[in-house]
Formats: C-alpha cells, sequence, structure tokens
C-alpha cells in the first residue's frame, strides 16, 4: 500500500469520523500527513497513534490557515493534496434557523472551504501541481428539509468546485479540484441525531436501508475514493462530483 509514496497531504476535520479514517489511510498509503481539526486531544491521540501530524486549526479562520500552510511549508516544502472536510450540521430547518447558526454553518462549510482551496492552489502552484478534494454530501444534490444552512452550503461547495476547478484547468496549474458526495455515513457527526430519536436503533436501521446496498457507508468507504483521488490514476479527472451513496441518488424509492 504505497500509492501516495512521496505526496504531502494536508486533511481538515481529521480527528474523527472520515476524516480521521482518511488519515489512517493516506499514512498507510506512504504519504505524508498533516491534519487539523478544532477537537484537540482527539488529534493528538491519532497523531500519537498514526505518526501524522496535528495541528488545532479553525478553519473559517484566514489567519489559522496561514499558520497551517506555513507549518506545512517549514516542515515539507511542498503539498499536493488537500481534502476540505471539516463541517457541522445545524439541525434547524427554515423556519428554526437562528441567524447566527446560520452563519456559523457557512463560516466552517463553505468559508472554510473556499479558504482551503485557496491558500492551497497558493501552495501547490509553488510546485508540480496537486489535488483538492471538497467534501460536499448527498445534500448537494437533494434538499434537506430538517437543515435548510447544512443543505445551503453543500449545494454551493458542488458548484465552487466546479469553479476552481476550471480556474485551475484554464491557469495551466496542474491543480486538479473535485467534490465528493457521501451518503449516509456511520460516524459520529450522526450520533446526536441517533440519540434524539425515540427508537435509536430503529433510526439506525432506518439509515441502513435508505440505500439499495442495504448499509450505511463507512469512513473507510471514503478515505478509499480519497486515496483514488490523491494518486495519479485520476490525473484527467477535475471539475466532477463523485458520489459515495450506495446507490442512493440513483434510484427512485421504493421501486
Amino acid at each position: 500500500m504505497s500509492r501516495l509514496s512521496g505526496k504531502v497531504a494536508l486533511i481538515t476535520g481529521g480527528a474523527s469520523g472520515m476524516g480521521a479514517a482518511t488519515v489512517r489511510r493516506f499514512v498507510a498509503e506512504g504519504a505524508a500527513v498533516v491534519f487539523t481539526d478544532i477537537q484537540v486531544e482527539k488529534g493528538e491521540a491519532l497523531a500519537a497513534e498514526t505518526g501524522a501530524r496535528f495541528i488545532a486549526q479553525d478553519v473559517a479562520s484566514e489567519s489559522g490557515w496561514r499558520d497551517v500552510m506555513a507549518t506545512i511549508t517549514d516542515r515539507h516544502g511542498r503539498l499536493d493534496f488537500t481534502m476540505n472536510n471539516a463541517g457541522m450540521l445545524s439541525y434547524q430547518n427554515i423556519e428554526q434557523v437562528e441567524l447566527e447558526t446560520w452563519h456559523k454553518v457557512l463560516g466552517v462549510n463553505l468559508t472554510g472551504v473556499m479558504l482551503g482551496c485557496r491558500h492551497s492552489i497558493e501552495l501547490m502552484r509553488q510546485n508540480s501541481g496537486g489535488s483538492i478534494v471538497n467534501i460536499s454530501s448527498i445534500g448537494g444534490f437533494v434538499g434537506l428539509a430538517a437543515d435548510a444552512a447544512y443543505t445551503a452550503t453543500k449545494g454551493a461547495v458542488r458548484l465552487m468546485t466546479k469553479s476552481i476547478a476550471v480556474h485551475c484547468a484554464r491557469e495551466k496549474l496542474n491543480i486538479r479540484c473535485n467534490s465528493l458526495h457521501p451518503g449516509s455515513i456511520d460516524t459520529p457527526i450522526l450520533h446526536p441525531a441517533t440519540q434524539a430519536s425515540p427508537d435509536p436503533e430503529g433510526f439506525r436501521q432506518f439509515l441502513h436501508n435508505m440505500a439499495p446496498m442495504g448499509r450505511m457507508g463507512t469512513g473507510e468507504d471514503i478515505a478509499g475514493t480519497a486515496v483514488f483521488l490523491a494518486s495519479d490514476d485520476s490525473s484527467y479527472i477535475t471539475g466532477t462530483e463523485i458520489l459515495v451513496d450506495g446507490g442512493l441518488l440513483a434510484g427512485t424509492p421504493g421501486f
């Protein structure tokens, strides 16, 4: 397992869930990994486990992005891959969403991704190019009635990714940018909704049954796709969206 040998990778939201699975997989594939999160204790534990470097970061802060890129430059001198994975849910529909919550979700899910792309491009263009993966969601294709802010950001990430991809291609930067769209993934981000259900086990089974494949995805499912997009095997793929949803959006429910 050395598909990423010699590459330097940055993963935001890397302390748990899909991010942590990707940190582990990228280290196993030979990459030098830097990951960030606001969950300091979990981040430090994962760094001790994997040998990856952890940096505490609020992705909505531009000064934080400057610090992260300065650390990567000082330690590695290059950046080959960025996965903008940090994100949050609000669990508030359009009638419930508070303005403060709206701005916070947009700050993390959209502004944080934009800053990650901009600062990654600045560093990647100094070497031979690179690959950026922005984590969107099936919510980038269909509306999630229970979360207006989350849906808005994930749809925006999908189209912003295309804008970035076309810009980089036309500027001959050799930097690819794609969006990855998970369906129901069995990670801690789903725990609040599960615990709030009057029937937690029934709710989990409902999530498993949503996809035609009959199960929720795992962090490893996302990590494997990210490895492909970081590798040279995907060198002609840019500006596209990849669904990792067990076929959820491929068919009509019940038929």
